[in-house]
């Protein structure tokens, strides 16, 4: 419980990090709106012309009798789409960082120096960066799809279909949501792939602390765009905590008091007028 409320803790400091600085929260915001416009074009186009897309994959169906061809299409209508919007929560984050990664690592590395005065690097040119972050999301894609195809499957079963699955589903979104993001950090400090999962994997309720939450959250519209820059930020005070760096700016030393003298002073000389010791 401990890590699940620092996980919850990571994403409440990320967003309270970039309120305390205004111009790299505005500058976080450009990915997102750019990735919102591309994706609700998409969902769109979908729903307009989704029933014509499955009428053309299913012409086996095309002499069925009403009301069954209707509700067999309509079906599959209404599953392509919800499938679309899933998609499009999961990979949400990947193609923002691909689109934002030079404005999320400014901000990261920001991050980095407000706890500890200096920031990783990773010391490869944009084009290689960019390259990596794009090989890595496309198999954390592969990897989300394949348990989306599994909880679909569960999902037909009675009660826990509608219960249990959909919970599992926003712990495994929330958990991929987490390693897009920490991405932006630890691979700044050459942290592979398989070594940010296997680290995730050690603490899977502080991934679930953060993740979660922002899978749900992410389910809102123009949400997404809005909590992405602090998401990064947390992410990257998750990632310092990952590798076992502090997360708090370090306090200033105080000095250290004058130390007393040992000697005995000096006795003052008799004022005039005062009587003297002899009496």
């Amino acid at each position: 419980m401990r890590d699940l409320r620092r996980g919850f803790g990571y994403l409440v400091k990320g967003q309270r990090w970039v309120a305390q600085h205004g111009k790299q929260y505005g500058w976080g915001l450009l990915p997102g709106l750019i990735t919102l416009v591309l994706y609700a074009a998409a969902l769109v186009a979908l729903a307009l012309w989704g029933a014509d897309l499955v009428g053309w994959a299913t012409p086996f169906a095309d002499d069925w009798s009403a009301p069954w061809l209707g509700l067999f299409r309509g079906f599959l209508t209404a599953l392509l789409f919800a499938l679309a919007l899933l998609l499009s929560v999961v990979t949400f984050t990947a193609v923002t960082l691909l689109i934002g990664q030079p404005f999320y690592e400014s901000l990261s590395e920001k991050v980095d120096v407000s706890i500890s005065g200096t920031a990783p690097e990773s010391g490869l040119p944009l084009w290689r960066d960019l390259w990596i972050s794009a090989r890595d999301s496309l198999r954390i894609l592969v990897r989300a799809a394949l348990w989306g195809v599994l909880l679909f499957a569960l999902g037909f079963i009675p009660v826990a279909g509608q219960t249990v699955v959909p919970a599992v589903g926003f712990c495994v979104t929330g958990f991929f949501l987490v390693e897009e993001l920490t991405a932006v950090a630890l691979q700044r400090r050459d942290v592979q792939l398989r070594e940010r999962l296997a680290l995730l994997r050690a603490r899977k309720t502080l991934a679930w602390g953060f993740g979660t939450p922002l899978a749900l959250a992410f389910l809102v519209p123009f949400v997404a765009v809005f909590l992405m820059p602090g998401a990064v930020a947390g992410a990257t005070l998750m990632a310092r905590d990952l590798v076992g760096e502090p997360t708090e700016p370090e306090s200033e030393p105080s000095p250290d008091p004058e130390p007393e003298s040992d000697a005995t002073p000096a006795p003052r000389p008799p004022q005039p007028g005062s009587p003297s010791p002899a009496g």
